[in-house]
């Protein structure tokens, strides 16, 4: 049976990614802090699945427990997917350290965690899979804390591509646009061409069976910001404000 690990499986994309992967017959290590969300997962599981999904409940930002419980593993799967993740904005350009830390911590040292934890069990089958942004692309306005940790996280995975090119399968770094889940239910701004959590999950399950170096949908959306970040920064910083100005 094949097997993958998934980071921030008791919500959103993660959530749907482990779903999926069990119907499609993996074994899938479904990781997170809440036990109560990644038990009702497992009950929520239909009888007609034919993989199955074993709980690992541990925070990511706590290094020490993070290696704790993913040390319990016999063996590491191939198919490692770091996606645990959250968001804050900022408001009006303000400056508030304690939130950049919050949102730094699960996004990148989360990350950061579970590679200390794993790096010595990899493969030549190892094929780690990111989930970034599409924010990462370029600057959005409030984003300031969440784009530069995914921006960050991005240049981690594209860095590690090269440096473990000869001691692992695969990099894959997925760069969504907005995906509707709990977390960007939160928000109170329009979200143009949002996409579901099922269409991700469709999205990125392709792609990694591709070995596709990147990963990013819509693809409208996508190619709109990439042929952005190709301007000039002034241009940029223009084109950006008019974009969000009309959107809201």
């Amino acid at each position: 049976m094949k097997q993958v690990l998934i980071t921030g499986a008791s919500s959103g994309i993660g959530l749907q990614l482990a779903t999926d992967y069990a119907h499609g017959g993996w074994q899938v290590y479904a990781c997170g802090q809440n036990q109560q969300r990644l038990q009702q997962l497992v009950d929520n599981l239909e009888l007609t699945a034919t993989g199955k999904i074993i709980p690992l409940v541990f925070d990511v930002t706590n290094l020490e427990q993070t290696q704790q419980v993913l040390s319990q593993l016999e063996a590491l799967p191939e198919l490692i997917i770091l996606n645990a993740g959250t968001c804050e904005y900022i408001d009006n350009g303000v400056i508030d350290s304690d939130l950049f830390k919050r949102v730094f911590e699960v996004n990148f040292f989360g990350i950061i965690h579970c590679l200390e934890a794993m790096q010595s069990h990899f493969t030549a089958a190892t094929h780690l899979v990111f989930i970034s942004s599409s924010a990462a692309y370029t600057a959005l306005p409030r984003a300031e804390a969440y784009g530069a940790s995914k921006a960050a996280l991005s240049y981690l995975a594209n860095g590690l591509a090269i440096d473990l090119k000869d001691k692992i399968n695969t990099v894959t770094l997925v760069n969504p646009g907005f995906v509707a889940t709990p977390l960007t239910n939160k928000n109170d701004f329009p979200m143009p061409m949002i996409v579901s959590c099922e269409y991700a999950s469709r999205k990125i399950r392709q792609g990694i069976s591709n070995q596709q170096a990147e990963i990013h949908f819509p693809i409208k959306f996508t190619l709109l910001l990439k042929a952005i970040a190709l301007l000039p920064l002034a241009v940029q910083r223009v084109m950006i404000q008019r974009m969000t100005r009309k959107a809201s």
